[in-house]
């Protein structure tokens, strides 16, 4: 209670007069309970995470200031219109910020990760404002110590470094949104990104879901998305998290916030304890876990097999992994159910305690020693079978390294039958969309093997061999592996000669290699430059976004700007700037940046082919992302003396 008295305090202070005294409400005690209020946010979205702790550490500093103000009373006896106007601002600045952090606690994940330079941006515009307002408050008027003034120049100091650190994007979850929202084939590596963005972006359980489909249809209504395509972009996503949950549920986005679905509606007049907080459905066999947490014994099964060891409620690490049956409360679900004629779904007997059939395990152990079969026929059904299986769903891959598949399908790889190495490497690369398995396929010494395979495999098998390495190096130990078994030269030559699924294959592993520095060297070395030029001049397949978000990577890389910075790359990005989609020029305007930052002759040089006219035009009708860094280009010209 005391915390929601104290977010109500935050709130109602967004809305409150300042005066000097009488009834109404201090605006000192305003901005205490502001940030009172703000350090009870919870749930940050882990896109703005970092950067939001940060800014309510720094706010919290302030507490010591306000408190003093209070305590001296000054700027109740009377205050200057100075006083008055600088206590407002500093007011305006900490309702900035709580404003911010309020979004990135309830607001739509997907859209502050669509929107995160956005968001970086808006942290500055606070940071700045904050920092204004403390250098505008009169310190000896309001008589503050010596003590309180050092603390706020330290937080002063602290607001300066933050809004001149770099941009901190994720660049990888940026690449992976990226690939989703482009592609249109369907292929194995689009369901391990969608996995992994659905775990990044913690949209994985259903309340999650279910809160973030709230989150978006809010951001509709108070027109938080101006542009159409990014709201569809938006609820497809969303679609297929819901999917990838097993919710047979199409996103709705308009309509009253009332409406539910008829089984939401049902589940509204159930008792809340009686709900499990995973599927939020009615409980048939409760268990409670170390935490004391009670759930839908298949539910809390399922997350328990997919290698969680914290409670899904809480967060906090499980002490063991045992589930004692809660009796009490499914006595009580059993006798409410009787008394309000809701008939339980009831469980189905086949299944175990885990909610997998006995029937799928005894296959799955079965298909595993088939395996090592001596009869060619027999290993080959089985591997076939395993990467079918493999690709449907999480338990099944979890089922599959469990029964110990993942051993003999490695030493499949290296099987002289291209028939077999090609079922094999898809197999495995449709078990690695899980995380643990990711470290067991590399542990078992497959990366050299699928290297192998991408150097000499059938087309197929050497698209899905780079669509198994991108998806292994989502883990950092990983890349270093794969760059050093020279995976990185067939890479680059599958990019540069493969089908275009192949190409987008590769593409997709270079980008996520070329985030390690050895890598970034190692790709220029095996000529990926030209291949990316090839890509931008190609315009026909549709790679243009990936081959320059893999160069803004390499334009970090001294070998890489020297490679890049060359008259005709110039000439191309200033031509896409020119012809390309919003989201190519969005990309040709960051690399043109990031390498005007270390080489001005590259700005010149741009400026020969005419991108002065493009950058203004972009500043005034290009998306945000391309207006931001339009501006910064132009601003970089300015410092330098080149505006025309």
């Amino acid at each position: 209670m005391e915390r929601q008295r104290v977010m109500e305090r935050g709130e109602k202070a967004g809305v409150s007069s300042s005066s000097n005294g009488g009834g109404e409400v201090d605006v000192v005690v305003e901005m205490m309970d502001v940030i009172e209020a703000v350090g009870l946010y919870v749930g940050y979205r882990r896109t703005q995470r970092k950067e939001c702790l940060n800014l309510v550490r720094r706010l919290k500093l302030l507490l010591p200031l306000l408190e003093e103000i209070k305590e001296i009373g000054n700027y109740k006896v009377v205050p200057s219109e100075g006083l008055k106007t600088s206590l407002d601002n500093f007011k305006k600045a900490l309702l900035g910020a709580k404003k911010l952090l309020k979004k990135c606690s309830c607001g739509s994940k997907i859209y502050l990760a669509m929107e995160s330079e956005a968001v970086m941006s808006s942290f500055h515009a606070v940071y700045e404002k904050l920092n204004q307002a403390l250098d505008d408050l009169p310190y000896d008027e309001l008589g503050i110590s010596v003590e309180v003034k050092e603390q706020v120049e330290l937080t002063r100091m602290q607001l300066k470094r933050a809004k001149k650190r770099s941009d901190t994007q994720d660049i990888e979850l940026a690449m992976d949104m990226m690939v989703v929202f482009s592609k249109k084939d369907d292929r194995n590596a689009d369901n391990a990104i969608l996995e992994r963005l659905a775990i990044k972006l913690e949209l994985h359980a259903v309340p999650d879901l279910k809160a973030e489909e709230v989150a978006v249809r809010k951001l509709v209504k108070e027109r938080g998305v101006q542009n159409a395509e990014s709201i569809q972009q938006i609820k497809d996503l969303l679609g297929k998290f819901k999917q990838i949950a097993g919710v047979d549920e199409a996103v709705v986005l308009d309509g009253p916030f009332s409406s539910k679905s008829l089984q939401r509606c049902r589940s509204l007049l159930i008792p809340h304890e009686f709900l499990c907080p995973i599927t939020l459905e009615i409980m048939v066999d409760p268990v409670i876990v170390a935490t004391g947490q009670t759930y839908e014994r298949e539910s809390i099964q399922k997350w328990l097999n997919s290698n969680h060891r914290t409670c899904p409620k809480t967060g906090q690490t499980l002490g063991h992994l045992s589930l004692a049956s809660n009796f009490a409360l499914r006595n009580l679900i059993q006798e409410w159910c009787e008394k309000n004629n809701y008939e339980l779904h009831k469980k189905d007997a086949c299944l175990g305690s885990d909610g997998i059939s006995a029937e799928l395990k005894e296959e799955i152990s079965s298909l595993v020693q088939n395996l090592s079969s001596s009869e060619f026929e027999v290993r080959r059904e089985a591997i076939k079978k395993i990467r079918m299986l493999a690709k449907e769903n999480p338990d099944n891959r979890i089922l599959i390294a469990n029964y110990g598949g993942i051993p003999p399908l490695v030493r499949l790889l290296s099987y002289q039958d291209p028939n077999i190495q090609e079922h094999t490497v898809t197999a495995l690369l449709n078990l690695s969309i899980d995380e643990t398995n990711k470290i067991l396929v590399a542990r078992e010494g497959a990366i050299p093997a699928i290297v192998e395979i991408l150097q000499h495999g059938t087309n197929e098998a050497r698209e899905n061999s780079a669509a198994a390495l991108f998806s292994l190096s989502m883990l950092d130990e990983n890349k270093v592996l794969i760059g050093a078994s020279n995976g990185i030269r067939p890479l680059v030559h599958l990019l540069e000669n493969g089908t275009i699924r192949g190409k987008k294959d590769a593409a997709t592993a270079l980008f996520n290699l070329s985030l390690n520095q050895t890598n970034k060297s190692r790709a220029i070395k095996a000529g990926i430059i030209p291949a990316l030029l090839h890509l931008l001049e190609e315009k026909n397949l549709g790679m243009i976004d990936e081959a320059l978000s893999i160069f803004l990577l390499l334009a970090s890389h001294p070998e890489g700007r020297n490679e890049i910075g060359k008259l005709s790359f110039i000439k191309t990005l200033v031509d896409i700037m020119r012809n390309g989609t919003p989201k190519n020029k969005e990309c040709a305007l960051s690399v043109l940046l990031q390498l005007g930052l270390h080489n001005s002759s590259i700005i010149l040089a741009a400026l020969q082919y005419g991108v002065y006219e493009h950058l203004v035009e972009l500043t005034k009708s290009g998306t945000n992302r391309a207006q931001r860094k339009a501006s910064s280009i132009l601003q970089h010209m300015s410092k330098y003396g080149h505006i025309p």
